[in-house]
């Protein structure tokens, strides 16, 4: 009898993800999935990304031992990502759930780990049209919490945690693994003359890039040589641009777009003070990149994660309104010793939080949810539903055609073969198997926890100064199909 590759200690692990960093409108969630698959390829496991096609990558791809495998658009990814879990077994699958789940426990014959950067109830209504908000919502609220119950959880920020704890999800069941921060490339701008904001951000309503153009026009009066850089693109830039002429700001506020990673750096870089205005973050990845060069950031008390990436009064400051926002913003503008301050502070404290260590924290998540559901302590309800699921299509032909007619067991869901995939279903290795890669960044410092170092940061002298959402395949296609009948974004996201 083989031995499988999970009694080898070498798991086969599904990451079903809506988008991939690759993706037009790919940020800082989908960064966070492809570095952890790079630090589970990197420690010998099978990992393998299911996301959704797009024209700037290919279909099948390895990059740094991971495989990806992009099928379908905005709605079909989540039915096509299904049909392939019935077609090929995992150890662990990976639901990311942004916004709506891929309700992969109906078909998955192993353990499921729920991966949830933020809540999404106030993003529905902003993307979505009433009625389907009010879907969605319900979808991620109350559908998802009940068909996951006694999955094991992953969120990114202790906000998040409790969100989820609200809606049902049991304490004991969610993780904590926070994201990671990159060392800052280095650049050869330095630290604009005259005053300079910016904003990295995908452009999509409910990061409200708006209201950084309104503080610029409040302020403009006060600071003649006032400066907003915008970086970042999104389907709401052609209404960002056309604010910005209403306002008359054409000549003190620039929307870059997409730009390279050295651009964005060096804008960081230039920058006085980083503006945050999103409605809600799991985390707040550019808070972060902005503190790698030592910039404070200004953001809402109510966004959620973002409350543990800026340090109220320590790494950066918070409001509670537009007016607070603006008087923070001015605050900081006026006052060069307190950004200077903040800005070692929120240096200092970014470089804490390293890729080894999430990476770490999540392989070990995976590989302890796989030994506990192999003894069926866990999932034995999603188990029982996906045997059954997958008994049904292979006896009417279904799995290798459902949508082509096709019934070759060896083609997708899509009538094609998988030319990338270089093992069977038993996970043994073929002609195609590709050694990993590493992908991972950063180091720890000897001797010293990353709690350890945190709170070293936030004790500092300085820092101290400066606080004055078939069943499966039928289920997940009706959910985001009512999704995508609501707005041409598609469901809310979570960057």
């Amino acid at each position: 009898m083989p031995v499988s590759s999970a009694a080898r200690g070498r798991r086969r692990v599904a990451l079903l993800n809506w988008r991939d960093t690759a993706h037009p409108e790919g940020g800082g969630s989908e960064r966070y999935v492809e570095q952890v698959a790079e630090g589970l390829a990197l420690r010998g496991h099978d990992v393998r990304v299911l996301c959704a096609a797009h024209d700037r990558a290919a279909r099948d791809e390895v990059r740094a031992g991971v495989r990806y495998r992009r099928r379908g658009g905005r709605v079909s990814v989540y039915p096509r990502a299904v049909l392939h879990l019935l077609r090929r077994r995992a150890d662990v699958v990976v639901d990311v759930q942004n916004g709506l789940p891929f309700f992969s426990r109906l078909a998955a014959r192993c353990p499921v780990v729920v991966l949830v950067h933020h809540v999404h109830r106030e993003q529905w209504p902003m993307v979505c049209g009433p009625r389907v908000a009010r879907f969605g919502w319900w979808l991620e609220s109350r559908v998802a919490p009940r068909l996951y119950r006694g999955c094991r959880y992953v969120t990114v920020s202790q906000a998040t945690r409790r969100e989820l704890m609200s809606l049902g999800v049991r304490g004991s069941d969610v993780e904590v693994v926070h994201n990671a921060t990159e060392p800052p490339l280095a650049v050869d701008a330095v630290r604009a003359d005259r005053p300079t904001l910016c904003v990295v951000s995908r452009l999509v309503p409910h990061k409200r890039v708006d209201h950084a153009l309104v503080v610029v026009e409040r302020l403009r009066h006060r600071w003649p040589d006032l400066r907003l850089v915008v970086v970042g693109h999104g389907w709401a830039e052609d209404d960002l641009r056309r604010r910005v002429a209403e306002l008359g700001l054409g000549d003190r506020v620039e929307l870059l777009g997409w730009v390279d990673e050295l651009t964005k750096h060096r804008v960081l870089a230039g920058s006085w003070v980083h503006l945050c205005p999103s409605l809600k973050e799991g985390w707040g990845r550019a808070v972060m990149e902005a503190a790698t060069h030592g910039v404070p950031t200004v953001a809402y008390a109510s966004a959620s994660g973002v409350t543990e990436t800026v340090l109220a009064g320590t790494t950066g400051l918070l409001a509670d309104d537009l007016d607070g926002f603006t008087a923070q913003v001015e605050r900081l503008l006026a006052d060069r010793e307190l950004r200077d301050r903040m800005g070692g502070a929120a240096r200092a404290y970014a470089a804490s939080f390293t890729w080894e260590d999430a990476v770490g924290a999540f392989a070990e998540l995976i590989e302890r949810t796989e030994r506990t559901g192999r003894r069926g302590r866990r999932d034995r309800g999603g188990s029982a539903v996906a045997v059954l699921v997958q008994r049904l299509l292979h006896r009417r032909g279904v799995v290798g055609g459902l949508l082509t007619g096709h019934d070759d067991p060896h083609r997708g869901a899509d009538g094609e073969r998988d030319a990338d995939d270089g093992r069977d279903d038993n996970g043994h290795e073929g002609r195609h198997a590709v050694a990993p890669q590493s992908g991972l960044t950063g180091t720890l410092p000897a001797g010293s926890s990353p709690r350890e170092r945190r709170r070293a940061v936030i004790a500092t002298p300085a820092a101290a100064a400066a606080s004055s959402a078939s069943a499966a395949a039928s289920a997940s296609s009706t959910a985001a199909a009512g999704a995508e009948s609501g707005a041409a974004a598609g469901s809310p996201g979570s960057r």
